[in-house]
């Protein structure tokens, strides 16, 4: 079935020679048998066509692909090879070629090339395969269903992700019964681990880690989730907790107390979610004689605690970020650490790093002082408290309304310094977005839970406030400012964080497609950009979905930003962080739940000889921050499934549940389309329509897709009604309970004149 591997020689020759590429795998989600790596110079990227070309490499490995010998080659008709297109990671490299004459080509978004002269075009493939798997970084463990097999010495194993091959597992690793009762197992959840996938089987070989429990349920599901994406969710061994001080309740001893700059008197507050317990920024404000502001971000001084190699520093490198939940966290430090010793909780004595800025009302910065201090913050606020003071500047908040405030601080007090931050931070994000800065804020799905059983209640879109813009714009001052500290000290040590600018063969062909439908987007830099989507729409609600929409395209062709070490990367071209618009950039503010932010303490504190030196080479850092790179990958992916498995649930026990929707991409035989009311993305294939649909048409228009829907009458003395799907039409949608573990379906309307709709199944 598959070809055996090179040798680890035969791959050092052939990357050396140019023969191989080397790069991430990248298997579509919703077609398994599509798979991508980057191209050499990561402007595109390249095809590989089925699961054999894969080689038994999965999801994320870096892998080594040859392009096969021309003889190998193969035809494949273009009409009916786009399906998927509108994925951002599916970019196929094909070429097309039309017999006895010449033809006018265009790029498609899949990347494949259109023959404008004819219907009948036909692509050539240029096959590729995985001769090499460099590094396994997929865990091998898949979510599934055991299925028994009669008058085999083994069950077999089906994961819920279908880029996991079905595997076989040994019967005496199933449950007692399960060969006798195997239906009592229908609907039950195991996570299993590949342990070998020979090259002559379809079917790879593992054991089964554990039953999980019911299919649907939520902690089964979250413990299926965290067990398959390898994150730690144990709890910490005796030898990490032994790293903590012993005697509580802790207090900071006199001899630390001297070494820092005493802040305790200052007018110092976190604002935070309500919900947050491991607070780790405080900010204050005072204003000076001369009529400017000293405004200090104050950092949880999480480095004092966690000393560089001992037991509790390795498992956080390890753990390398906290990975947020919807009903919990999974923590990067142990509690005591994240929610007591480190939390910047107000009325206690707490070890900081700030940083403190002479700067004029219009954002300018007169001065600036780093270093390692004691504060007590007066007050807890959360976004919605400093939210009110802003809408209300004038009004004189009571005790009742606040959470406990330090009598040292009146709450006018408080309250002015909110105003005076938000005025500074206002134009502080002004001169930002001036200067070319890029925000793509897309919608994001929250949750109310029960606070008993942790079930959803209800859920709505995330609203970004001013009070929330405040918090960011001062966290994005002080990690600018802490990136050019650090560099300047350590040039070849420094741990900093760049955003690639996005891949320029996909802002291409996103451009040709705004000029097309005659939205005048600039996506040359990204300014540009932003200043586009801020005033080429209206107001209105039509205009608010489509800018939604436009927004999820545009962040399509964006790369992911990642940590690294300078030492490692020589053009200093490359640091560039593209949506900041900023030279350096790193990670200082959220050291509670980033290990890079510990590290970026620890050369800060060496820098300003407060602390000791870094006892990393430039390789470790680089390894530490690739690692790091990986888990921040993963814990955006975990958190993004669990909110669709509480939003499966929440459809199931709250549903029928209406939205207005709006088409963000049509293939040629499904459309995507984006819930307005809930941020979610889903896709609706036309196969799924049946039987109330006739048949369905699709045709290209240029660089856009349209599907006419032919649907079938109500009263069968009418003709079939006609209705065209394109991107940005609109459309409602119901989303109501299917049966089964975590599927709903939508009950869609796509013309409000008429009473037809089509019945739509998706999957969680």
């Amino acid at each position: 079935v598959f070809e055996p591997y090179m040798t680890l020689e035969e791959v050092s020759h052939g990357l050396k020679r140019g023969e191989l590429i080397q790069g991430t795998l990248r298997i579509n989600p919703k077609k398994y048998h599509e798979a991508f790596i980057p191209s050499p110079d990561d402007t595109w990227d390249i095809f590989l066509d089925g699961i054999v070309a894969r080689n038994r490499a999965l999801n994320g490995d870096s892998v080594v692909v040859q392009i096969l010998p021309r003889e190998q080659w193969k035809v494949v008709r273009s009409d009916t090879d786009c399906e998927g297109a509108s994925e951002s990671e599916i970019q196929r490299d094909h070429m097309a070629v039309k017999a006895q004459k010449k033809p006018e080509q265009l790029s498609r978004p899949d990347g494949t090339v259109e023959d404008q002269s004819s219907d009948q075009d036909e692509l050539i493939s240029k096959p590729r395969r995985v001769v090499y798997i460099e590094e396994k970084k997929h865990s091998r463990a898949a979510t599934g269903f055991l299925k028994f097999l009669p008058d085999k010495r083994f069950a077999m194993f089906s994961p819920v992700d279908h880029r996991v091959p079905r595997i076989n597992v040994p019967l005496t690793d199933c449950p007692q019964d399960f060969s006798s009762r195997p239906g009592d197992y229908t609907n039950t959840l195991f996570i299993c681990r590949i342990t070998n996938w020979a090259v002559d089987n379809n079917f790879a070989e593992g054991r089964l880690v554990k039953t999980l429990g019911q299919a649907g349920e939520i902690e089964p599901e979250t413990e299926g989730i965290l067990m398959e994406y390898e994150v730690d969710f144990s709890e910490f061994s005796d030898e990490v907790l032994d790293c903590l001080p012993k005697t509580l309740p802790w207090s900071i001893p006199p001899e630390e107390m001297r070494r820092r700059r005493d802040l305790r008197k200052e007018c110092i507050f976190t604002i935070d979610p309500s919900t947050a317990r491991d607070l780790d920024d405080a900010l204050s404000c005072q204003q000076l004689p001369d009529g400017n502001f000293e405004v200090g971000v104050h950092i949880a001084d999480v480095s004092y605690f966690v000393e560089e190699g001992n037991a509790l520093d390795i498992t956080a490198s390890k753990r390398a970020t906290s990975v947020y939940l919807v009903q919990k966290v999974i923590p990067m430090l142990p509690r005591l650490l994240c929610e007591e010793l480190c939390s910047l909780n107000p009325l206690s004595d707490r070890l900081t790093f700030s940083v403190i800025w002479k700067i004029t009302p219009e954002g300018k910065i007169l001065s600036e002082w780093f270093g390692r201090s004691v504060i007590r913050s007066c007050v807890k606020l959360s976004y919605d408290h400093a939210q009110s003071m802003i809408e209300a500047p004038d009004k004189l908040f009571s005790a009742e309304e606040l959470p406990p405030v330090d009598p040292e601080h009146p709450i006018d007090e408080i309250h002015q310094a909110v105003l005076n931050l938000h005025s500074i931070a206002k134009n502080l994000r002004a001169q930002r977005f001036s200067g070319g800065a890029l925000r793509l804020d897309q919608m994001k799905l929250s949750f109310t839970l029960d606070k008993e059983s942790m079930m959803p209640q209800g859920c709505y879109v995330y609203e970004y406030r001013d009070s929330n813009k405040l918090v960011e714009e001062f966290m994005l001052l002080a990690n600018i400012a802490t990136a050019h500290h650090i560099y300047k000290s350590f040039p070849e040590l420094a741990l900093l964080r760049c955003h690639p600018p996005p891949k320029t063969r996909l802002v291409d062909e996103l451009q040709e497609l705004c000029d097309q439908l005659g939205i005048n987007v600039d996506l040359s830099s990204a300014g540009a950009l932003n200043k586009s989507l801020n005033t080429i729409l209206g107001n209105d609600e039509y205009s608010s979905a489509r800018k939604e929409v436009l927004t999820h395209m545009c962040s399509r062709p964006m790369q992911m930003a990642l940590y690294f070490c300078t030492g490692v990367v020589k053009d200093e071209l490359h640091f560039k962080h593209y949506a900041l618009n900023v030279p350096l950039y790193t990670h200082f503010t959220s050291p509670i739940r980033r290990y890079p932010d510990i590290i970026v303490h620890r050369l800060l504190a060496s820098s300003l000889r407060c602390g000791p030196q870094l006892g990393l080479t430039t390789e470790q850092v680089q390894k530490q921050a690739s690692h790091c790179n990986d888990r921040k990958t993963v814990s955006k992916r975990v958190q993004e499934l669990s909110t669709d498995l509480y939003f499966g649930v929440f459809v199931k026990e709250c549903g029928p549940l209406d939205s207005e929707a709006m088409v963000m991409g049509v293939l040629d035989q499904s459309f995507d389309v984006l819930i307005l009311r809930y941020g979610v993305q889903k896709r609706i294939y036309c196969k799924n329509l049946e039987p109330d649909l006739n048949n369905f048409h699709h045709r290209k228009v240029g660089k856009t897709s349209e599907l006419t829907l032919v649907w079938k009458p109500k009263d069968l003395d009418e003709p079939p009604v006609e209705q065209v799907i394109s991107l940005f039409t609109l459309v409602e949608v119901q989303l109501k309970a299917d049966g089964g573990p975590l599927k709903y379906t939508a009950l869609k309307s796509l013309r409000p004149e008429s009473e037809l709709s089509g019945k739509f199944h998706f999957e969680f």
